[in-house]
Formats: structure tokens, C-alpha cells, sequence
């Protein structure tokens, strides 16, 4: 069912600029200080492109999306990017230790053109919820540049993992060009482009009777569906053998079943509740948890090993002020009550049991401000997450445990989805090893 296609990517020219200071982190991923050090890394980085800076002239001709479009059209008249000569396929592993410790792991995947596809037709399937801003943004990029410039992060279920021998098998690499960068995570990216004709056919054909997962990247998907929708409008009915550029998009595919899939928790920072007490959260959370105090002086290492341990037996959360701490564990039939609303996959999960009971339910948080993040902070760290509590720019910090794969999996398929942020898969895909320019 999965489309896929090999293409010619455009590239760093390593000549040019060194490939470690001209890529970034996925866009959603750079804060404001990561920005600023991408921008110092050299002048053809790759942000200047994908989240370049507001200036206070900007108007309708000149703006981001604009500045954005004339430094791609030049860094290519330049060749700072060059197009490979062959139709290729771009096996991209990665070497990690997992955030906390613990022996390295590796993820394969490749990097290939994937067919944009209604979430109708049961081929790619999302599993987070979508905001409309990120989307907009997103848009205008494609629109001014008519260019991909990060992959979307796809899972396919291969248990045999045979796609991933077909491309490691080493005489098809090409070694040419290949590319091995460490990042500022101490993350290894290595690339390697496949151009044997016989080896791409097998992937293709062994990829065409997979479902797809989006991983990350549901809002540039939905960009690129959205901008789809727009050629197709503009274009008509186009009788051809061929699909549209603007049909396809840049993907990396990975194997859900992989050993090497990491997923992350995402915490929850409360904020701005001028009235919040511990003492009411406690008592009010008890009509849904079984509460249990512990010291609030508790490291980050040691209130993930209490999250662990605990969600073993099921839910387990962790809620952390700056003088109080409350496991919430052991569901009562009030929290069953409040989610009867929702499928009992959905029912079974520490993010939606923490957003409908607690954030909802016991603070009062609308769904709608958690989605717009109103009173309600992402954060991956722990650590970060407890810093901003312990230095009063925070009611109550919420640690949680990730969401295993099979759980997303079984959403996913069944057409649900979760909030947003309640996957976080580690490592990137880092932007500008490829680039897929639609012209």
C-alpha cells in the first residue's frame, strides 16, 4: 500500500561547507538559543532556511518565507547545493546512547519519497493531534521555496527486519558521498546512498503492502497534503504516468519493530493558576488516584526510577511543586467515569488519565488552553521540568512515563489519536542531509 520512490536529493556540496555546521535539528525542535547558535555556525546553515528570523521591516514582499525562497535559489545557483546524478534511495543509520544512560543503540532507516495519501485510504495513519499555527507556518515555507527540507518520520512493521538487511548488504551502497556526522547530542547520523537498481525495486516492492505510522512530523504532512490539495486545485486534471512532484513527499521509513525505537515521555509544566494549592490537588485528585506523599526534595534520576517502578503494575504519575510531591497511581472508578467518553485503549494511558483527571478534571485546565498551552508547558527534561518549579516560574511540574510503541501502534491503526506532544521519539532525523525540491 505504501508508495515509494527513489529520487535525486540535493545536497551539501562537502567542498563547500562542513556538513556539521550547515544541519539543524528538526524545526519544531530549535529554541531560541539553538537558533542563534545555528545562525553563528556558518552563513549557509540551514536555519536561515527553515526558521530563519523575524526582522521588524518585514512585510507581504519581504519576510522569513521570502528571505527564505532567495537563499535557496541562490545557495543552489552557487552550488552550495548539489543534485545527485542518480535516482537513489539513502540508507540513514543512527548511533545513540539513550538520554539517562545505558548501552548504545542503533536505528536504521532510509531516506525516500513517499505518496502523500488521504488519512481516508488507510495508508498513512497519524497518532497525534494537530494546531493550526504550525501548519500555516509550514505552508508558507513550501509555498515561497517549493522545496522539502526535513524527512517525516514514518513506521512500518517489518518483523523480519528484511528490508533493513536489503540495504545493508554491502555491495549495494554506493560509497560516494557518503556522509558521517556526530551532532550536538553526541547523536552519529551516517548516510549512504543506494543506487543499485535491483536493491531499490526490492525495497519498493516489499514496501508496498505496509501500513504507515507518522512518528513525527504530523504537521508537515498535513502541510504537505494541504499543499497538494492547492496544486491539484490549481492544476486541474492532469493525465499523466507519472505522479506530480507536489503528489509525493520527503519520508524516512523505519522499522517499528525495531530494537533500536526509543520513545521518550513528554512532561507537563503547569503554570499561571494564581489560586493553585497542593493541599487542593491532593485532596481533589483523590477522587480519581490513589495518592501517595513523597519527599519533594526528590532528584530527577530518582523521580523517573519511582515513575518506573511504579507503572510496572499500571498508571503512575508524578506530581511535583516546590515544597510538595504526590504519586498518583491505582485508577478509582471516578477516573473510569471520566474517560468512559474514550476507547479503552485510550482509557489505559498515563497522558490522556493525566490530562482528563488531573489537568481537566482537578485544575480546571480546559482542553483547550492545554492545546494552546495556555497554563501548560512541553518539556522532555525532567530536570529542566523541576528546575522551572524549584525557581517559582511554575505551579507543579508532571513526570510521566513514555508511551510504549504498541500503544501507539494499536491508536494509530484503530483511527484515534493522542494530545499533542505525548510521543517524543529520540533521536532527530537531522534537516539538510537531503533536500527534495519539487522544481
Amino acid at each position: 500500500m505504501a508508495f515509494v520512490v527513489p529520487f535525486r536529493a540535493l545536497r551539501y556540496d562537502p567542498a563547500r561547507a562542513d556538513l556539521g555546521q550547515v544541519v539543524t535539528q528538526p524545526y519544531d525542535k530549535i529554541t531560541p538559543a539553538m537558533q542563534n547558535r545555528y545562525y553563528d555556525a556558518d552563513p549557509h546553515n540551514l536555519v536561515r532556511i527553515i526558521l530563519g528570523k523575524p526582522q521588524p521591516s518585514d512585510h507581504l514582499e519581504e519576510n522569513v518565507y521570502t528571505r527564505a525562497a532567495a537563499s535557496f535559489r541562490d545557495w543552489r545557483r552557487q552550488g552550495i547545493f548539489l543534485q545527485d546524478p542518480e535516482q537513489s534511495l539513502y540508507q540513514y543509520t543512527q548511533r545513540f546512547q539513550p538520554p539517562g544512560g545505558g548501552a548504545e543503540l542503533q536505528r536504521r532507516g532510509f531516506i525516500g519519497l513517499g505518496k502523500i495519501e488521504d488519512y481516508s485510504a488507510g495508508i498513512v495513519h497519524r497518532h497525534e493531534q494537530t494546531l493550526a499555527k504550525p501548519k500555516a507556518d509550514r505552508l508558507e515555507l513550501l509555498r515561497a521555496t517549493r522545496a522539502h527540507f526535513g524527512q517525516l518520520f514514518m513506521l512500518y512493521s517489518d518483523p523480519t527486519a528484511e528490508i533493513d538487511e536489503a540495504l545493508s548488504g554491502s555491495s549495494i551502497t554506493n560509497t560516494e558521498n557518503n556522509i558521517e556526522l556526530r551532532d550536538e547530542y553526541g547523536v552519529l547520523h551516517q548516510l549512504r546512498r543506494v543506487t543499485d537498481p535491483a536493491i531499490i525495486q526490492l525495497v519498493r516492492s516489499k514496501m508496498r503492502d505496509k501500513k504507515l505510522i507518522i512518528a513525527d512530523g504530523h504537521h508537515r504532512y498535513e502541510t504537505a497534503l494541504n499543499y497538494r490539495n492547492e496544486c491539484r486545485a490549481r492544476q486541474g486534471t492532469v493525465s499523466s504516468s507519472e505522479l506530480a512532484p507536489y503528489e509525493l513527499v520527503m519520508m524516512t521509513f523505519i522499522n517499528m519493530d525495531s530494537p533500536g525505537l526509543v520513545i521518550l515521555p513528554t512532561h507537563r509544566v503547569v503554570h499561571g493558576l494564581e489560586s493553585f494549592s497542593p493541599d487542593a490537588l491532593r485532596d481533589r485528585a483523590r477522587s480519581y488516584f490513589s495518592v501517595e506523599e513523597v519527599d519533594p526534595s526528590i532528584t530527577a534520576n530518582r523521580a523517573m526510577g519511582i515513575l518506573r517502578a511504579a507503572g510496572k503494575a499500571g498508571t503512575a504519575l508524578l506530581g511535583i511543586a516546590a515544597n510538595r510531591a504526590f504519586l498518583f497511581d491505582t485508577p478509582r472508578p471516578a477516573a473510569a467515569s471520566l474517560l468512559q467518553s474514550l476507547s479503552l485503549r485510550q482509557q489505559g494511558l498515563d497522558v490522556i488519565q493525566l490530562h482528563k483527571c488531573l489537568l481537566e478534571g482537578v485544575l480546571g485546565i480546559s482542553e483547550e488552553a492545554i492545546r494552546d498551552q495556555t497554563n501548560v508547558t512541553y518539556i522532555r527534561d525532567e530536570e529542566e521540568a523541576l528546575t522551572r518549579v524549584r525557581e517559582g516560574s511554575a505551579n507543579i511540574a508532571f513526570l510521566i512515563n513514555p508511551v510504549r510503541m504498541r500503544q501507539v501502534r494499536d491508536i494509530a491503526f484503530a483511527g484515534e489519536v493522542l494530545p499533542q506532544k505525548s510521543t517524543d521519539f529520540y533521536p532527530k532525523l537531522l534537516s539538510g542531509l537531503t533536500i527534495y525540491a519539487l522544481e
